[in-house]
């Protein structure tokens, strides 16, 4: 099942679940998978930046991934992002053997102009021939600025290359300008969100195909997309509303992965919140944050719902 430029809908960005010790957590691994599955999403992508990917040895990043693959039969995308481009593209080959759908390559820090960042992904390009790649435009992550016409000349040139992670901030008007360059007779390609799902139904609007992202409660952001396609605005718009105090909260730099865990686990995704060191662990008035916006959230489904 090889990713193309028709994914629509909810790719969830999947966290990489740890025991308490911090290894690597299989029986949460399997459950994590089922409640996404439960949630109704589309696909999903792993060992993004929310899956602690650098923190993983070699052989673990391999063992999850197929660990996933078993479990699922939804696309996954695997975030493939590397300092050296022979790991990159070793690592690529692998998953594809092993059954991805795709790969996700964010641009490494230190690149600068258009030039540069055309130039390597020009070579990515060329390393990873014949595999479905997905584009991350995170400049508040990764430092690179990519403009609107850089990504139309990648469209254009990187035909391998099937889809944006869009996590430009703000980036309305960005995802106005492709999708022109798109009318205008360029390639399309599926554009999927990122930022938690920020301004997800004012992009779905400006033409975005749907979001990828770990925010905790993915069933409610499958909702939201359902409701928009139908042509119910106003009540996608309340769904997603429903979801903005928790969405920011896990937005937080530094705290938000650990707060996101932390709702899965209550949840009964996982069995633990665990965050791989180096990373943030939660107090009890945090805990306790969480657990009253997940009950406020809770509620005004309900609410929604009667």
């Amino acid at each position: 099942m090889r990713l193309n430029a028709s994914a629509a809908g909810m790719y969830v960005i999947s966290a990489t679940p740890f025991t308490d010790s911090g290894a690597l957590d299989h029986d949460s691994t399997a459950s994590l998978m089922d409640f996404y599955i439960g949630c109704g999403v589309t696909g999903m992508t792993i060992l993004g930046i929310m899956g602690e990917a650098p923190k993983l040895a070699g052989d673990e990043s391999m063992a999850f991934v197929k660990a996933c693959l078993a479990r699922v039969k939804v696309p996954i995308i695997v975030g493939a992002s590397a300092a050296g481009l022979d790991n990159l593209f070793g690592f690529s080959k692998g998953v594809m053997d092993a059954g991805a759908a795709g790969v996700m390559i964010a641009p490494p820090a230190g690149l600068k102009t258009d030039e540069q960042i055309y130039a390597y992904y020009e070579q990515v390009a060329r390393g990873l021939r014949g595999i479905p790649w997905v584009l991350q435009d995170f400049p508040a992550a990764t430092t690179v600025f990519m403009s609107t016409p850089l990504i139309v000349k990648m469209i254009a040139d990187f035909t391998d290359m099937v889809m944006l992670k869009h996590e430009d901030w703000p980036g309305n008007n960005k995802i106005t300008k492709l999708r022109e360059a798109e009318a205008d007779g360029g390639r399309r390609v599926s554009i999927l969100i990122g930022n938690g799902g920020a301004q997800y139904s004012q992009l779905l609007e400006r033409g975005v195909d749907g979001a990828m992202t770990g925010f905790a409660y993915p069933d409610l952001l499958v909702k939201t997309y359902d409701l928009f396609k139908a042509g119910k605005l106003d009540a996608a718009e309340d769904v997603f509303d429903a979801c903005l105090p928790l969405i920011m909260q896990e937005m937080q730099p530094g705290v938000g992965l650990a707060v996101r865990k932390y709702a899965l686990m209550k949840r009964g995704a996982i069995k633990c919140d665990r965050v791989r060191a180096p990373g943030p662990k939660l107090n009890p008035k945090d805990r306790a944050e969480v657990e009253r916006l997940m009950a406020r959230l809770e509620a005004r489904i309900k609410q929604l719902n009667h």
